[in-house]
């Protein structure tokens, strides 16, 4: 197995380049990567004690600095000691200038600041905390997406992921012995999308999440018939209400979300408000 440090240093959060590292490195196995992560360097004093640990750990330099001083000095410096250092927005940065005919700003965490869009996504996270599991389904109205599912389709942590791109969402099982208020039904701003799932795979994240709560795996929330009915039961609602379904199966949390992100766009461009119209089961 392949064993090497990778350095991440950036004079902001970090954040965009934590991704970018992550997203590379997902094309190779069998590695083993020590990380070591240094946000926030915006001054030369401190590359300068960063850079001591570089060389006592050399490997690979991965950074976002926008200071063409700082930068410059750790070219330098990871020159003098013949480690590779990677400006991993310069490729896009360069196309764009030579796109708008500008020269880039170089502000640190530009993307970061409390602009409108900032305060929206705050807001949006916490309408979606507070509208979690059917709580407070009279403001549903007030939504950009409802999630609807049996237990355990990944609604809550799909909600939250939408929350950060700035989504108002809220999120409700679909039990058959307690069927959503009727509200649900004739929401017109909010785009209602259904989450199902195998019903095998939903046994064994059920029994999964029983054996984490130290509770007896033998119940009907596993029982084999019994999450094959709730399925068939979610799906026939989605399907009688028009309500676009995604089969989270095999996707992660985040494949889940850009595939809602893309029907919520599509819904967006047609111009498309409200739903087919009250079909409770």
């Amino acid at each position: 197995m392949a064993r090497f440090h990778l350095h991440l240093l950036s004079d902001s959060t970090g954040e965009t380049l934590e991704m970018i590292a992550k997203a590379a490195l997902a094309q190779f196995d069998d590695t083993e990567v020590l990380r070591h992560f240094w946000p926030m360097v915006r001054s030369q004093q401190h590359l300068d004690r960063i850079m001591g640990e570089i060389a006592s750990n050399p490997g690979l330099v991965f950074f976002t600095l926008v200071n063409e001083d700082t930068r410059s000095r750790l070219e330098e410096k990871c020159q003098l000691l013949g480690l590779p250092a990677i400006a991993v927005l310069d490729g896009v940065t360069d196309a764009l200038e030579a796109l708008l005919g500008q020269e880039a700003k170089g502000r640190p965490g530009r993307q970061h600041k409390l602009d409108d869009a900032y305060f929206a996504r705050v807001d949006a996270i916490q309408f979606t905390i507070a509208h979690d599991d059917g709580i407070a389904w009279e403001d549903w109205e007030e939504a950009d997406i409802i999630l609807a599912g049996v237990s355990r389709t990944s609604k809550t942590p799909t909600s939250i992921y939408l929350a950060n791109r700035g989504f108002k969402v809220a999120n409700i099982p679909i039990v058959p012995e307690s069927p959503p208020p009727g509200l649900l039904f004739g929401l017109k701003r909010p785009m209602v999308v259904g989450l199902t799932t195998a019903p095998e795979r939903l046994i064994q994240v059920r029994r999964n999440r029983l054996l984490s709560l130290s509770q007896s795996p033998d119940t009907d929330y596993v029982q084999q018939e019994k999450v094959e009915s709730e399925v068939k039961y979610a799906r026939r609602m989605f399907a009688d209400n028009s309500w676009p379904v995604i089969d989270v199966t095999r996707r992660s949390i985040e494949e889940t979300a850009a595939a809602v992100i893309n029907l919520f766009n599509e819904r967006k461009a047609s111009g498309r408000q409200g739903q087919i119209g009250p079909k409770p089961i």
